[in-house]
């Protein structure tokens, strides 16, 4: 025995599908007079014109963005040969640009020697004595007073050379 409700779905499933079968010629219709017009043209492509190559020469020169350098102080210089060393462990605060970092105030033991708090682009403190370096330019600690951290960068001279260039950090508020 079929159960009536499997009887009643299949009989309301044959009328659906029986009532789908008529009414399609005017879709038909519709469909032959579109077929019937003129198909439409799609215009080709514009020509492609290869934009002349332009060659960067200016990588050795100094960045717009750094200070000018004081040719005052490279005078002092010029006797002796300059060269970053490129073999060296790079320290931590090496990874910021000079303009990232900020001089937040000093530390100092008794007898002892005068560091250097800075705050590095992260946001961290890190503490800093004469001689490490910091900077994307081969940045040295030569002095540090309460005020003031002077260090010696190592910079491209433009004629590929290089030569050291004076820089400062003072304590900001």
């Amino acid at each position: 025995m079929i159960p009536v409700k499997a009887l009643f779905l299949g009989l309301v499933a044959a009328a659906s599908l029986a009532g789908c079968s008529a009414g399609f010629e005017d879709v038909e219709s519709q469909m032959e007079a579109i077929r019937q017009k003129p198909r439409g043209r799609v215009d080709p492509p514009p020509e492609f014109t290869p934009m002349p190559t332009y060659t960067y020469a200016a990588h050795q020169l100094r960045s717009p963005f750094a200070p000018p350098v004081n040719v005052e102080l490279l005078v002092s210089s010029l006797g002796k040969t300059v060269e970053p060393d490129l073999n060296r462990p790079q320290e931590y605060l090496e990874r910021f640009s000079l303009e990232a970092l900020r001089f937040k105030g000093t530390l100092q033991r008794p007898d002892g020697p005068l560091f250097a708090i800075l705050e590095d682009g992260n946001g961290s403190s890190q503490r800093v004595k004469v001689g490490n370096y910091l900077g994307k330019n081969q940045g040295k600690i030569v002095d540090i007073t309460p005020t003031q951290v002077s260090i010696v960068e190592i910079v491209p001279d433009g004629r590929d050379g290089w030569v050291e260039r004076p820089r400062s950090l003072t304590l900001s508020e």
